[in-house]
């Protein structure tokens, strides 16, 4: 009995390719606040989440001291653009970013600059 609950228990630990390729994309929202508007961020962190192969959008918020980014895909290329986020481009200033780590939606198909 005990040897049948462990084989039950090992045959659950193996995951098909699929599975293993949707365990390892997360979602991801950032608000970055600092000197962020007017100083090309939004194309900056395009052309990032693009090389990366990420998906999702950035966009200029309200408030001219911030601008949020939700990007899709593998968690090691997100934590490259978290780095990515904080520098900016060469004229901006970032202050602070908070991070909040989601579930995978496949919601976007492509990264975008939302106005």
């Amino acid at each position: 009995m005990g040897r049948l609950n462990l084989s039950i228990f090992f045959s659950r630990l193996l995951l098909t390719s699929q599975e293993v390729i949707m365990y390892n994309r997360v979602s991801l929202h950032a608000l970055i606040t600092g000197r962020v508007q007017g100083v090309f961020f939004r194309a900056f962190v395009l052309e990032k989440a693009q090389q990366l192969d990420l998906t999702g959008y950035v966009h200029n918020m309200p408030s001219v001291q911030n601008v949020e980014v939700v990007a899709e895909g593998e968690h090691s290329k997100l934590e490259k653009l978290v780095e990515y986020l904080k520098t900016g481009p060469p004229e901006s200033r970032v202050d602070k970013i908070d991070l909040t780590w989601g579930k995978f939606s496949a919601r976007y198909s492509s990264f975008i600059v939302r106005s």
